[in-house]
């Protein structure tokens, strides 16, 4: 059975996160995307826990579903999810202040009251949906396989500056150098949205190491924005084994951004609106030339820093991967119009409605398929997208990257002709 995973998702009980991220409106949304399995998120706020065993029934293989009172549409094709969460681990290791963000996959939910029940005496639980503990992230390891060693670990987002393992801030320069004795437990990383395989591929101490896309949604309608494709039974035990095996006949892909328009992909000052390269960054010596304090050191960066490969290796054992744009992106562009926009919501739920979901139309039909319905704006916009026709400025310091998928001539044709 083929399906599409997003792992790393947040609740409404997380800082900055939408009212709206409950499961309800999570699966509502997966949907809409053709996402099958979801990581719940935020398993460790109590509040939002409980909701969770109010909401969710037992597969007895790991996975959960909706019951049926809090389906908001019996119609809709029946979205699983796995209990997840995310932990922010702040303390001090090697010399330095170390802040450290660490996925953690539970197979029950017996298991997540006994994970509770220790960080509970760790930390305080109900401050966000993703706690912060003071303790070292190695520990953490421990706690939780202590727990169960059923559970999966995942260093999260794992080369963002601020909260990763190899963060140019306040990170490691390996795995082993931040869990040490725990390493063992460490078998897969997620890459962040600054980053994509390719990039990772570049250091060779990562080659055993699987690699994991997810969309870290604060809002519903980011779900998905990165995820994973498998082929095969859908249980906790057989999904987490095929992550860490990197069995190919089984985790089939990844679904990712354009790294360059994460957030933090180049480096820059975002309040001095300054953004470069690596090399740029190496010839004014890190240091910012309207302020004098240091740059944010982005991702491209430190991958450069730590890689030993040139640009354009592959593995052997490598997963494959697609470069995405969401669809409701590619939509906003087309219309001119902006992303949060009625119009284009509009759009987007006309465009599903008929074809069934975004990722159906984004990497399955033919573009002969889908222009008996689709705007032939919004069809080339697809068409540049798979063919990777466009203009990228990079993302640095906290501020997402800019893609353009049409020229401004292209632009200005769309608002004195209309899109249809």
């Amino acid at each position: 059975m083929k399906f599409i995973a997003d792992f790393h998702v947040h609740s409404k009980y997380s800082r900055a996160t939408s009212k709206d991220m409950d499961v309800e409106n999570m699966a509502r949304w997966a949907n809409l995307k053709g996402v099958s399995l979801l990581g719940t998120g935020d398993f460790t706020h109590p509040f939002y826990f409980a909701e969770l065993k109010q909401k969710l029934q037992p597969l007895g293989n790991g996975l959960f579903t909706l019951k049926k009172e809090f389906k908001k549409n019996n119609s809709q094709s029946e979205i699983y999810f796995m209990l997840t969460t995310e932990v922010s681990n702040m303390f001090q290791q090697g010399g330095g202040s170390r802040r450290i963000h660490t996925m953690i996959f539970a197979p029950s939910f017996g298991i997540v009251e006994k994970i509770n029940e220790e960080l509970s005496q760790l930390g305080k639980l109900s401050s966000d949906g993703r706690p912060i503990f003071g303790f070292p992230a190695k520990e953490l390891v421990e706690i939780i396989t202590d727990v169960s060693d059923e559970c999966f670990i995942v260093p999260a987002h794992a080369w963002t500056p601020w909260f990763s393992v190899f963060g140019a801030n306040s990170g490691f320069d390996s795995i082993e150098e931040c869990f040490e004795e725990q390493t063992k437990h460490i078998s897969c990383i997620e890459t962040g949205l600054s980053s994509d395989p390719q990039m990772n591929w570049r250091w060779s101490k990562l080659d055993k190491i699987a690699l994991i896309s997810n969309s870290d949604a604060h809002s519903p309608n980011r779900i998905g924005r990165e995820a994973n494709v498998f082929d095969g039974e859908m249980s906790f035990k057989e999904i987490v084994k095929a992550i860490r095996t990197k069995d190919k006949n089984k985790f089939l892909s990844t679904i990712e951004f354009f790294p360059e328009e994460g957030k933090y992909h180049y480096d820059g000052h975002r309040s001095c609106d300054i953004l470069f390269s690596p090399t740029e960054s190496r010839k004014n010596k890190n240091i910012c030339p309207v302020c004098g304090r240091k740059l944010t050191i982005g991702v491209m960066n430190r991958v450069e820093a730590l890689s030993d490969r040139l640009e354009g290796f592959v593995p052997d054992n490598a997963i494959p991967y697609k470069h995405l744009i969401p669809l409701i992106e590619i939509i906003a562009e087309a219309l001119n119009q902006g992303v949060e926009t009625k119009g284009v919501e509009n759009e987007y739920l006309r465009l599903v409605s008929i074809f069934g979901t975004e990722y159906r139309i984004l990497l399955d039909l033919s573009l002969e398929e889908l222009e008996k319905s689709t705007p032939p704006k919004i069809l080339e916009g697809i068409k540049k997208v798979r063919e990777g026709d466009l203009s990228i400025i990079p993302g640095y310091d906290g501020v997402y990257g800019k893609i353009q998928i049409f020229g401004e001539k292209e632009k200005e044709e769309t608002k004195q002709l209309g899109l249809f």
